[in-house]
């Protein structure tokens, strides 16, 4: 009993410790275990001092096939044993001294919540969308520890991808997973560990040879996967080709981790790779050559880009109250959004290209129409978090963003962003990506214990009613 009550109490506490970390501090995330006198007799969590660690990263090359041969199948959950009670994480409230529920109450009224600038939230919190929460757009379809999402910082959690609704990459300790639902196992696709040399060598490349990254963020699109690293590193992959196809380090600052990536497509059709770094600037290259073909400075970190559907402009969000719009052909700034009170780590484009979803450590997600950059159209509210991850389906319907910790809010964009699902569960949400047919959510939780891959599907009430909306 003290042992799962001990679990539990990580579960809880590490989410707050990973919210107070400082930016250029952490190296990467480990969970401690603690006692049970860190509840207090009122139930109340206690703050422990936050800790990191880096030694567990040296002691292996890939963790694949240990997990696999130690992972049980039986503390997966199905929808049926969802349906028939079984709780989708396989907590085991049942045998704790307290309930799901209470632990809930306890979990959002004492969760810190990491802040850069520290304001009074009061006024935006005013001006928040009022939605209704209880509607189910996603059913859940099953939950798998036989991988486990890890985190590197804290702050940056676009670590996981689906390329279909049975296939999603995702990090795991040095190495990149992918997982498929159809033969319901984990493969290794990329080892970061390992000296990685690059297939591609010409003049007028810049690569060179990496070993052990510690990946930051990735993106899957097509065949193609880029990952970033805290070191500057950026890696690039085929995914119908062994090794990786190009690597280098993007810069030797000491402030040199790769916030974000992105593959898009330019106006005319052209594959471009983006990364941005915490030097404050943006390198662009050709995902085909990968020759490098431009590059943009800024006056503060760069924490995610995001390119719109015509590849014409480009969402630049950082350490800056404001997010900035640029011409993605020249880097020009064309305009400045304000409105955000901290900074911003994701953001998202609805595929028609005219609503921009920025999600910030303020808590909120704010909606900007592009033909009016006045104020935002709308803002929403987290739970208790920032909002750390921001993705619309394909077709726009659903918009997803996600809470460091516990929560991720889903939002039918067709009636106004006013009718919500809530994904309720325990955890470092180490990234969502929504299926690119639409058809499944996947979340990915980082936890030592109960880290897994949820998976979720689009309820679909009437088939033909549906397609017509």
């Amino acid at each position: 009993m003290f042992f799962l009550i001990k679990i539990l109490f990580n579960l809880f506490l590490s989410c707050s410790i990973m919210e107070r970390f400082e930016n250029d501090d952490l190296q990467y995330v480990v969970d401690d275990y603690y006692d049970v006198n860190d509840f207090n007799n009122d139930g109340a969590v206690a703050e422990p001092e936050p800790q990191r660690d880096t030694a567990g990263l040296e002691s292996f090359d890939s963790d694949f096939e240990d997990d696999i041969e130690s992972s049980n199948p039986k503390t997966d959950t199905s929808a049926e044993e969802a349906r028939n009670g079984k709780d989708i994480q396989g907590i085991p409230w049942e045998r704790l001294n307290f309930t799901r529920e209470r632990y809930r109450q306890t979990r959002v009224r004492e969760y810190k919540n990491y802040e850069n600038l520290y304001g009074s939230r009061e006024e935006m919190e005013k001006e928040c969308l009022q939605v209704e929460k209880g509607k189910t757009f996603y059913d859940f379809q099953f939950n798998t520890r036989l991988v486990k999402s890890t985190i590197v910082h804290f702050q940056l959690r676009n670590l996981l991808w689906a390329t279909s609704k049975h296939d999603v990459y995702l990090m795991e300790n040095y190495s990149v997973m992918h997982w498929s639902s159809l033969l319901h196992k984990g493969e290794e696709a990329l080892n970061v560990a390992k000296p990685i040399v690059p297939n591609l060598k010409h003049p007028e490349l810049l690569s060179q040879q990496l070993s052990r990254v510690q990946i930051s963020t990735m993106v899957v699109k097509e065949n193609l996967m880029v990952a970033g690293g805290f070191q500057g590193e950026l890696i690039c992959k085929y995914l119908n080709q062994s090794g990786a196809a190009f690597c280098t380090k993007l810069t030797t600052d000491d402030n040199a981790i790769t916030n974000a990536v992105d593959v898009y497509n330019n106006p005319s059709g052209a594959m471009r790779v983006m990364a941005a770094n915490n030097d404050a600037k943006i390198r662009i290259f050709d995902a085909e050559t990968f020759v490098s073909i431009n590059r943009y400075s800024f006056n503060w970190s760069v924490n995610n880009t995001s390119v719109s559907p015509d590849g014409k402009l480009l969402a630049v969000l950082g350490d800056s109250v404001e997010c900035l719009i640029v011409d993605a052909q020249s880097g020009k700034i064309t305009n400045s959004l304000k409105g955000h009170l901290d900074y911003s780590f994701a953001s998202a484009w609805h595929p028609d290209g005219h609503i921009l979803a920025t999600g910030n450590q303020d808590t909120s997600c704010r909606l900007w129409d592009i033909r009016n950059l006045s104020k935002s159209l709308a803002i929403l509210k987290g739970r208790m978090g920032a909002i750390r991850g921001v993705k619309f389906t394909s077709d726009g319907r659903f918009l997803a963003i996600a809470e460091p910790a516990d929560f991720v809010h889903i939002f039918d964009t067709k009636l106004g962003y006013v009718n919500c699902q809530e994904i309720d569960i325990f955890g470092e949400i180490a990234g969502i990506s929504f299926s690119p047919d639409t058809e499944a959510l996947f979340v990915g939780v980082a936890d030592r214990t109960y880290g897994s891959l949820l998976a979720y599907n689009r309820r679909r009430y009437n088939q033909y009613l549906d397609s017509m909306l």
